[in-house]
């Protein structure tokens, strides 16, 4: 399973739709079908976090990080 932020909206198997900027957890063969009609975008760079060389992290712990379990306001 690989953790992805969405790009677009997109409605999975179950029927539950899901926002652009959602993160969600998928299988292999999902992320291939997403990244094919452009729901998610692949990361520059080895690190994946969405910086341009892919350093940045925004996720948990990371220093953007603005949701559950943030310092930031």
């Amino acid at each position: 399973m690989v953790y992805v932020m969405l790009q677009k909206e997109w409605t999975d198997g179950s029927g539950v739709t899901h926002l652009a900027g959602d993160s969600v957890d998928v299988d292999a063969a999902t992320l291939a079908a997403l990244q094919a009609q452009g729901i998610v975008s692949e990361q520059a760079g080895s690190g994946g976090g969405g910086g341009k060389d892919g350093s940045e992290w925004v996720g948990p712990g990371g220093t953007e990080w603005v949701g559950p379990g943030s310092t930031k306001p």
